[in-house]
């Protein structure tokens, strides 16, 4: 579990987090959304250390990650993965070598311990066979799962996403989405995913934080969005006319007319 407490972060006067609090669950698919701009994305690397906060507390299980030293902070990262926006693989790496990449900097395991334990985690991503292509030789989705299999190589605690979905068609953006979920429960990973894709927001919200202009504005999963009294949230979830239709059919059907 992560906690965040009352975290406040400004850029030249302009504050972007407004003493926002929140509590991302163990073993759930935590969704953070928000329209652009809206400080979601500050919150995300706040999170990992990339931005420091001038106000508030970050709580790794109970560990305060904001008043740790260097050598703490490495620890804390050994217990990180990452799944970047754009997959961020190395060209030059074969599949193979992207995913053994973190266990060669993080871990004391021999040659053989790695290549067994990146073949593990492709065969996890179902890429078992892939292990000798280069990135610039699969697909997008392929690729995507390729940084999957690299961001649960250290068997993390905690998951990082940044837009998993970005530039994906929707069929492959679902397979993403089933995987990550299924990941999460299988090891009680707590993930936390930076999002725009309302089929996301809509397929694997087990906890969904929306945050506009700053502030954290609603909390609640997957089925309660649907009868959210949060005008904001309606209109950025909703604002799409099949979504509408969505909710409509989902309502309908939990309260059927007599």
């Amino acid at each position: 579990m992560i906690e965040v407490k009352n975290l406040t972060k400004s850029f030249d006067g302009k504050t972007i987090l407004d003493n926002v609090s929140a509590t991302f669950l163990t073993g759930k698919t935590n969704l953070i959304i928000g329209q652009s701009g809206s400080g979601k994305t500050v919150m995300l690397k706040s999170l990992v250390g990339l931005i420091r906060p001038e106000e508030g507390q970050i709580l790794y299980d109970g560990r305060d990650f904001m008043h740790m030293n260097r050598k703490q902070v490495k620890e804390i990262r050994k217990e990180i993965g990452m799944l970047f926006q754009g997959s961020a693989l190395f060209d030059s790496e074969t599949v193979l070598g992207n995913v053994m990449f973190p266990l060669t900097i993080y871990t004391r395991m021999s040659q053989a311990e790695m290549l067994d334990r990146a073949r593990f985690c492709l065969e996890r991503v179902n890429l078992k066979g892939a292990e000798d292509k280069y990135p610039s030789e699969i697909s997008g989705g392929m690729q995507k799962r390729v940084a999957i299999a690299r961001a649960i190589a250290m068997n993390p605690k905690y998951l990082f996403c940044d837009e998993p979905n970005s530039g994906l068609d929707p069929r492959t953006s679902i397979l993403i989405d089933e995987l990550l979920s299924d990941i999460t429960h299988e090891y009680n990973i707590t993930t936390i995913i930076n999002t725009h894709d309302m089929n996301s927001v809509l397929g694997i919200g087990e906890n969904i934080i929306f945050i506009r202009n700053g502030r954290r504005e609603w909390v609640g999963d997957m089925h309660q969005i649907y009868q959210t009294s949060c005008q904001a949230l309606d209109e950025f979830v909703f604002a799409n006319d099949l979504f509408q239709k969505v909710r409509a059919y989902v309502l309908a059907n939990e309260h059927p007319q007599p």
